[in-house]
């Protein structure tokens, strides 16, 4: 059974990114590797404002469940946007042990 709206089956093989909170994001990331994280951001980069468009049409807090899967989708592709982009490796160079504490999700 899809979990994205129809209009983005395109990315519906990249589901395992559908994570709900921002450790389980950030968990992924740390776990993935560079060529499956730069698979997934060339494929769902192009589709960011299509997505966020769609999202757009239903109250953040009465999300059809189609939608908040598409909106966790484009959540973890933020997530995965600075390795991609910049640091070409999953964890922050020159960090040491870096650690971000979301209080609270926009939505879950």
């Amino acid at each position: 059974m899809p979990l994205l709206p129809a209009e983005f089956a395109d990315l519906e093989r990249f589901a395992d990114w559908v994570l709900p909170t921002e450790p389980q994001r950030y968990a992924k990331r740390l776990a993935s590797a560079m060529p499956q994280m730069q698979e997934f951001y060339d494929t769902a980069f192009p589709r960011l404002e299509d997505a966020i468009a769609y999202c757009d049409k239903f109250p953040l807090t009465d999300l059809p469940e189609d939608a908040r899967a598409l909106l966790h989708l484009m959540q973890s592709l933020v997530n995965v946007s600075f390795p991609v982009e910049v640091w070409k490796q999953a964890r922050v160079p020159d960090s040491g042990a870096a650690m971000v504490h979301l209080i609270r999700e926009p939505v879950v």
